[in-house]
């Protein structure tokens, strides 16, 4: 499995594993489980306050590492197959373009440590791993062009993007005079674009945002859904599907897709053809009546 996944991925593994499937089957021979074993595990005995995101992912840890018990011969099927977890869709926030102006004014009046963060995310849609790791000598400010070409992670550290492709970002107006400003401000050593803080190094950027926007009062999103709102206001502002992937780093239209009917972009104007209308009121004339006192 080192040779296949990433070390997050095993982490991630090791960790779910350890927790919620090795207490129960510690001491079981691999080749007696059954898929009333699994199902058992799965809906059962995971403890009654997991989500079903949890049960879901569960169930796909221990069908990944059953499926090398096939490959390796000590299994003759994996009991895990024909199983499956439905599990509601989680929903993707994003701020609309008043609450967005709400967020960075309120951001830069706090002087917030991740405000420029903020601001970057906002402006090019890039992901978490790959504004961190981004250096100064990324920025073209001749061409106005933001080149990503690596990410970075606790578990992994600097590897290439997520599709494994570089892309270029155009910077607009505004984020060309905010990196021009960013950059004087920045120490003359200084090598990454965005500020190295410990936050963010420690995976708790998500949770810094989501109490912000609470504070300020507007809809309290994810880290990941400052890209979402650069998707969305992009297609809501007619920008084409295929431009839009090539700025974001998208492989399967698929998945831009999601953010065009969460813009609603296919949508706008569909309900002027209903056929029928709603009557309208003119103004009618005003009749002065007689003073009800006067009779």
């Amino acid at each position: 499995m080192k040779v296949r996944y990433r070390p997050s991925t095993l982490y991630c593994y090791d960790k779910c594993l350890k927790k919620y499937v090795s207490p129960i089957w510690e001491n079981r021979d691999v080749a007696s489980i059954t898929k009333a074993d699994v199902h058992k595990l799965v809906f059962e005995q995971l403890p009654a306050e997991v989500t079903e995101h949890t049960r879901k992912a569960t169930l796909k840890l221990v069908r990944r590492v059953l499926e090398h018990g096939v490959h390796e011969g000590v299994l003759s099927m994996n009991p895990c197959a024909g199983l499956s977890v439905r599990v509601t869709p989680i929903e993707q926030k994003v701020l609309n373009g008043n609450e967005v102006d709400v967020l960075l004014h309120e951001g830069r009046v706090a002087n917030h440590p991740f405000y420029p963060v903020w601001v970057f995310a906002l402006q090019s849609g890039m992901r978490s791993g790959e504004m961190f790791c981004l250096l100064w000598t990324d920025i073209d400010f001749e061409s106005r062009l933001v080149h990503v070409s690596k990410s970075w992670s606790s578990k992994n550290g600097i590897k290439p993007t997520k599709t494994g492709r570089s892309r270029v970002v155009p910077m607009s107006d505004d984020l060309y005079h905010f990196l021009k400003e960013l950059k004087l401000k920045s120490d003359v050593n200084a090598t990454h674009v965005l500020p190295r803080l410990s936050e963010w190094q420690r995976g708790y950027q998500a949770k810094v945002l989501r109490a912000f926007c609470k504070s300020v009062g507007v809809t309290p999103i994810r880290f990941h859904d400052l890209r979402a709102t650069f998707i969305t206001n992009l297609l809501a502002q007619g920008v084409s599907l295929a431009r839009v992937m090539a700025i974001v780093g998208h492989n399967q239209i698929d998945t831009t897709n999601i953010y065009l009917r969460k813009a609603g972009v296919d949508l706008k104007g569909v309900t002027n053809e209903l056929g029928y209308s709603i009557p309208s009121y003119e103004e009618g004339q005003v009749v002065k009546l007689a003073d009800y006192r006067s009779c």
